[in-house]
């Protein structure tokens, strides 16, 4: 009889890079369009994190999220919904791109349209990480102290495995909710609420 394998996503792939090689922010966009097939994010110590691409049920549950966020955002008309592919340059030199994430249409006027079509430099207000079956608990939780610091005013990381959520929001204690139904983004995201059960449910 055939032996089912495991429902995990492989785990990243973490280069170290310096001091042997530094590349500039043209640079690192133009190693991720000749390597297009793979999500690439870079720490603010220069490290690579290549990340192959994710099995079905994340796949699934990103596009939910991203769908749920973009049908707001269009309605609401006052920032930008961006997906998994976006990357984001932060403060710190680091390049992350979160699984969905959101910025208000006044801090994007002022970027460049060659700003536009590369990572865009700056961290966004929102954020989403989706964990995923190879992505360390830990790990995933400091990128999100990193969003912190960066700017951003709210995220959540969320963890279908425990079907548990991790808010964010700076200045403030961590909030945990252990199996919630929904997701609140009052007050920074006005009206915005994200059904939890078709991520915690894949729709296959």
């Amino acid at each position: 009889m055939p032996q089912l394998l495991a429902n995990t996503d492989i785990s990243p792939l973490i280069l170290h890079t310096r001091p042997a090689l530094h590349m500039t922010n043209a640079e690192f966009f133009a190693f991720c369009q000749l390597n297009a097939d793979w999500r690439i994010e870079q720490t603010a110590e220069g490290d690579l994190v290549i990340m192959p691409p994710t099995g079905g049920e994340t796949g699934d549950r990103n596009a939910e999220l991203t769908t749920q966020l973009r049908v707001w955002a269009r309605a609401d008309g006052a920032g930008v919904s961006f997906d998994s592919s976006t990357g984001f340059t932060l403060p710190n030199g680091a390049h992350r791109s979160p699984d969905a994430s959101w910025v208000t249409r006044s801090r994007l006027a002022p970027l460049t349209p060659e700003q536009k079509q590369r990572f865009l430099p700056l961290c966004p207000d929102f954020v989403v990480e989706l964990r995923s079956p190879s992505d360390s608990l830990s790990a995933t939780q400091d990128k999100m102290g990193e969003y912190l610091s960066s700017g951003a005013r709210l995220g959540w990381l969320i963890d279908p495995a425990e079907r548990t959520v991790y808010v964010y929001r700076p200045g403030q204690p961590l909030d945990t909710l252990d199996n919630p139904t929904t997701l609140s983004g009052d007050p920074e995201l006005p009206g915005f609420v994200l059904h939890l059960a078709p991520i915690w449910n894949p729709g296959f």
